[in-house]
């Protein structure tokens, strides 16, 4: 609630000469109590002497204004009760209020901030506000999403997590999975150590790339639950986001599926082979047999998967270390039994015929006949190529003209088989798996040999697809970024964490390849599913000290990836829901009251359904391989935007990265798109497109991001939700002389410093008068600023304005310059340093009044002093500083400025500092550490230093300034006054000789009544100077009793104060940025606001006043 003013009479006092007695109190309430309850008493009024009336200026505010010149000037008073601010604290409306001794102990409590106190509510101090941020934390916490109308607030503790719990082991266990325990051996068998080697490189490259832009991007601010998917559509816009987010959904999906497919797969291929439903009674019926079952199992374990993770999400998480020491034991083994294999190699014997591999399930030995007993019988593996057991019985041919012989399946790493597991040996579904080494008599029948126990392709084989197949492998980097809330510094621990993630997962893959070409024979490294091995996991083979390390290792990891794309891909969901960028999935914003996503879950059910049904993991890899590298393409993408843009609110921590690789990341993504699939490619592309058009033609209605910096631009207007594009766009106003010169040329040259021919720059000028008359003035106006701009090498454009009156031209410059959404959002201009010794006060009015139309117009305003002595484009500053003075937050442009002006040359070696002012409740030792934190969150590299001001003691020097300023004012009104009563009694004397005139001719037709008299010229003038000498009199005598002001002692004692540890800490500086007080809301006090500004700036060389314009431009986000 506002203030209440009571209007005090004082009897008998006297204020101007002849005055007569006022009658009745008269009482201003501008802030009426609803309540009623907010009376107010009055004390004494005998306080100091009565005041001149100054005369109103036209469309001025005023509390009281005598509409009378014989009406005494009541004193006023306030009673304490609270105010608007909470502080109750009065807060008077008018600055020639005279003290008097009641007010002695209503000071305000902060006499140190005086001059900030009218706009506390806006503008809060630094203390409070790093009071607020001290207990922040990585994610936006506490307040979950509304739930039917209802919010529900969640307590989280602060996250502990650091870089190798939280980063690193997360994304190893994303990472590494099923297609290492799965396919790597036949895709090693198939491309060849050195081929292999190629695809391990690139893939690994590509997420090595991808990993570097999304460390840039995860450490420009937090990234909440969304990954990859927050990180675009921020910073690329909705449409990216919406399109790449959904991609990146369906690759999540369609991975939970090919997890699923592969836990089944080990489940019915190498721990129960009986459990299967489908059994195929002829050979060729086999892969129709293991597809079927594996959907049949793949869809109960999808259920049974999505019950888990409805019911107990939580137990999921605490699982997870398990899977992953269940992942790295198999890995430890496999490392082990390369090692073995050097000193004693495994006996896994292949079953050869002639030079084709055979399944050796149903024989025993890999012999055609064997002696039992002295007696030469046909064996089983005899039986399988010919119609009896007889030895007349009718045989396959290449059956009889070839020897069955064994080859050690594991040579050994010393055995030199490398040599010969170089090269490729692609082939067509349904090939034989040879060993060309061997020798082999006769051809072949494939129309028989499908009938055979022969280890066969089960696919068409080529280079292509065996980098979709094994992409996935690679996939898993954005485990990091998904958990930043629950990191200790999130902005150190994902890139050093992701990249240490892939890089040793990247050794892995590479030592895998070289040893398992260099330990296992070709011909079982080919075979997918150890047929040739009585049905072991080919990898488990090798394994040291059982296979079964492998098998049950690799079965719980591909169990726990599983339900972990099934927890991730429903969050995701309903965070694209939740932003409502797509209205038809805002249903699957919605879930349990504790916030799990129950519809997302049942959607991504479905669309894992739907991979399992094509039950083939070799069928399935590709197309998620698509949708991840659409996804990483994007990020790619976003950190090349970004890194080239140059925007102010790309300040990532991570250093290590450049547009260059983020380009080639992006087109190595974009190049195995098409490599793995170009028609899989294709329909990525066109379901990403389709996305796109969708939210763009649907508009950004609801929708909780801000589009892309482009869309802003080019819209005719701003979106109602956005946030302005935080690089300041400058209109620059500048000032003339008579010869329409510019007399500031260095503000030009601040303006190239802090742009760097980035954004929009409007230079713009007022000439008075009318368009017709000044039409050639306003060109060479123009022209002169435009050679001044090409001088100091600004890029923008140039406006002149021909206005009736200087004031209503910047105005509108204020308010129309510019174009649809490419309009300035902050005003630079000079201070006017000659705005003491002008005889017009419209000078400094016409100042006052832009500073105030900037702040309705929520605009920043940039207000340079002593610019003259500002650097020229050619020079380079030495080692030095920019000082930031922080005393109250007003959307943080104060910081964004120095980070600004070091990208340029002639700033690039200062260093920046950040002084903020303590008060006496603060603990200034805290404010220095969340100060710090505060900058490590925004990334900016700055000194930081709390200042104390408790001395809230107003020293006579103050008393004495306020004084002689009140003194000054009013002298100054007086002056003023009096020419303008000059000029007021010329125009009355004329008006009352032509009355008197037309009076006497009237009276001389009409003949004279009676005596009339009237006042001479003479006579007149004498009795006028004798009243105002008698007025100027009382005036002086006035002058010299009156007492300071309290509000103007508090704002002088705050500028006072103020400047003296400014100049104490920051006289050396290159330049000192600091906080612009705002304007009185109350006009009669504007000169005595141009006093404090010069009090607060006294003694320093380069200033930079700075104004916020009411919303955020530096943020914790990216």
């Amino acid at each position: 609630m506002g203030e209440r003013f009571v209007v005090v009479p004082v009897d008998g006092q006297v204020g101007v000469a002849g005055l007569g007695e006022h009658s009745d109190a008269v009482v201003s309430d501008p802030a009426p109590d609803p309540s009623g309850s907010g009376s107010s008493s009055s004390s004494g009024g005998g306080g100091g002497g009565g005041s001149t009336v100054e005369e109103k200026e036209a469309g001025e505010d005023s509390v009281f204004e005598p509409q009378d010149p014989n009406v005494v000037v009541p004193i006023l008073e306030y009673n304490r009760e609270p105010n608007k601010y909470g502080d109750g604290v009065p807060k008077e409306n008018s600055p020639f209020i005279n003290n008097t001794d009641n007010d002695k102990g209503n000071s305000y409590d902060g006499t140190n901030m005086a001059l900030f106190e009218e706009e506390m509510d806006s503008n809060p101090m630094v203390s409070s506000l790093l009071n607020k941020l001290a207990n922040y934390t990585n994610l936006t916490q506490g307040r979950e999403w509304e739930q039917d109308g209802v919010s529900i607030e969640r307590e989280r503790a602060s996250p502990q997590m650091g870089t190798f719990m939280g980063v690193y082991l997360p994304c190893l266990q994303n990472i590494l999975g099923v297609i290492l325990f799965l396919r790597l051996t036949w895709i090693v068998g198939t491309a060849g150590i050195l081929e292999s080697l190629a695809i391990v490189c690139l893939c690994c490259s590509c997420t090595m790339l991808t990993a570097i832009s999304m460390s840039a991007i995860a450490t420009n601010g937090v990234v909440p639950a969304g990954g990859s998917y927050y990180m675009i559509s921020r910073s690329l816009g909705p449409e990216f986001g919406g399109a790449v987010g959904l991609c990146f959904y369906l690759g999540t999906t369609f991975a939970g599926s090919m997890y699923i497919l592969g836990t089944i797969e080990i489940l019915l291929t190498y721990i129960v082979p009986k459990a299967a439903i489908f059994v195929a009674e002829k050979k060729e019926d086999e892969a129709d047999a293991l597809l079927n079952n594996m959907r049949v199992y793949g869809t109960c374990c999808l259920a049974l998967m999505a019950v888990v993770v409805f019911v107990g999400v939580k137990y999921v998480n605490k699982l997870a270390l398990v899977f992953l020491a269940c992942v790295i034991l198999s890995i430890l083994s496999i490392y082990a039994g390369v090692i073995k294999t050097i000193f004693e190699p495994p006996d896994f014997p292949v079953c050869m015929l002639g030079n084709r591999t055979l399944q050796n399930q149903n024989f025993d030995s890999c012999l055609k006949t064997e002696i039992i007993d002295n007696l030469t019988v046909t064996t089983k593996l005899w039986k399988l190529f010919c119609d009896g057991p007889e030895f007349n019985a009718t045989c396959d041919e290449y059956f009889t003209k070839n020897n069955a012989t064994n080859v050690q399946g594991i040579p050994g790493l010393t055995s030199g088989v490398i040599s010969e597991n170089m090269w490729s040996v692609y082939g067509p579904l349904g090939m034989l798996v040879e060993d060309q080494k061997l020798p082999s008599i006769g051809g072949s029948d494939p129309a028989q040999d499908i009938y055979l126990p022969y280890v066969v392709n089960d696919i068409t084989t080529f280079f292509t697809l065996l980098v979709g197949i094994y992409f996935p492998s690679v996939t898993g980097i954005m485990a990091g970024s998904n958990r930043s809330g629950d990191l200790r510094d999130a902005q150190k621990s994902i890139p050093i964490g992701t990249i240490l993630a892939i890089a040793t997962t990247s050794f892995i893959y590479v030592t895998c390849v070289v040893l398992f070409g260099a330990c296992i024979e070709g011909v079982l490294l080919r075979d997918k599913f150890g047929d040739s091995v009585k049905g072991n996991l080919v990898i488990g083979t090798l394994s040291w000290p059982s296979p079964w390390v492998i098998v049950i290792g690799s079965f719980f990891s591909c169990c726990g990836a599983g339900l972990q794309s099934l927890t991730g891909a429903p969050r995701l969901l309903q965070a694209i829901a939740r932003d409502g960028i797509v209205p038809f999935l805002q249903v699957f914003g919605h879930g349990k009251a504790n916030g799990e996503p129950t519809w997302a879950l049942l959607l991504t059910a479905g669309i894992c359904e739907i991979g399992i049904l094509i039950a083939s993991l070799d069928a399935v890899a590709p197309i998620l391989s698509m949708f991840f590298l659409m996804c990483y393409l994007f990020v790619n993408l976003a950190c090349a935007v970004q890194t080239l843009l140059r925007t102010p609110n790309w300040r990532p921590r991570f250093k290590y990265y450049h547009w260059a690789l983020s380009f080639l990341g992006m087109s190595l993504c974009l190049a195995l798109m098409f490599i793995s699939s170009w028609y899989y490619a294709i329909v990525a592309m066109v379901i990403a497109g389709c996305i796109y058009k969708y939210i763009e033609y649907r508009g950004y209605k609801d929708i909780k991001i801000s589009p892309s910096p482009c869309k802003v631009i080019l819209s005719d207007s701003p979106s109602p939700f956005s946030l302005d594009v935080p690089r300041p766009q400058l209109l620059v106003l500048l000032d003339l002389d008579s010869d329409q010169v510019v007399k500031h040329p260095r503000l030009l040259s601040l303006t190239t410093q802090l742009k760097a021919g980035k954004g929009l720059t409007i230079v713009g000028n007022v000439i008075e008068g009318t368009f017709l008359t000044k039409d050639a003035e306003a060109k060479t106006a123009e022209q002169n600023i435009k050679s001044s701009m090409s001088a100091e090498r600004t890029k923008g454009f140039c406006h002149v304005v021909v206005s009736s009156n200087i004031r209503d031209g910047f105005s509108h410059l204020i308010q129309s310059a510019g174009l649809g959404g490419m309009k300035h959002n902050t005003v630079l201009m000079a201070w006017p340093g000659t705005w003491r010794q002008s005889n017009d006060p419209q000078s400094w009015k016409n100042f006052i009044e832009m500073v105030r139309e900037t702040t309705a117009a929520h605009q920043a305003l940039l207000v340079a002093k002593n610019v003259d002595s500002f650097p020229t484009n050619l020079d380079r500053l030495g080692e030095g500083t920019i000082d930031v003075w922080w005393v109250v937050h007003d959307g943080g442009l104060l910081m964004l400025l120095p980070f600004l002006l070091r990208q340029h040359k002639v700033w690039r070696k200062c260093k920046m500092r950040i002084f903020t002012v303590a008060q006496m409740d603060d603990n200034s030792i805290q404010m220095k550490k969340d100060l710090q934190m505060f900058l490590y969150h925004l990334r900016l590299d700055a000194e930081v230093e709390v200042v104390e001001m408790h001395d809230n003691d107003i020293s006579a020097f103050t008393y004495e300034k306020t004084l002689v300023m009140e003194q000054r004012s009013q002298m100054l009104k007086q002056m003023q006054l009096s020419r303008t009563e000059r000029e007021r009694e010329a125009q009355l004397i004329h008006d009352r000789n032509t009355a008197s005139h037309a009076a006497i001719n009237d009276k001389a037709e009409s003949g004279p009544d009676r005596v009339h008299m009237t006042w001479t010229k003479d006579k007149l003038f004498t009795e006028r100077n004798r009243n105002r000498e008698c007025n100027a009199n009382v005036a002086v005598r006035d002058l010299f009793n009156m007492k300071p002001n309290q509000s103007n002692v508090r704002r002088m004692h705050t500028a006072v104060k103020l400047n003296e540890v400014v100049v104490n800490k920051s006289q050396g500086a290159h330049l000192v940025l600091l906080n612009m007080p705002g304007p009185p809301k109350n006009r009669g006090g504007d000169e005595n606001y141009m006093e404090f500004l010069e009090v607060l700036l006294e003694g320093l060389n380069r200033v930079l006043l700075v104004r916020g314009g009411g919303r955020e431009v530096i943020t914790i986000y990216s």
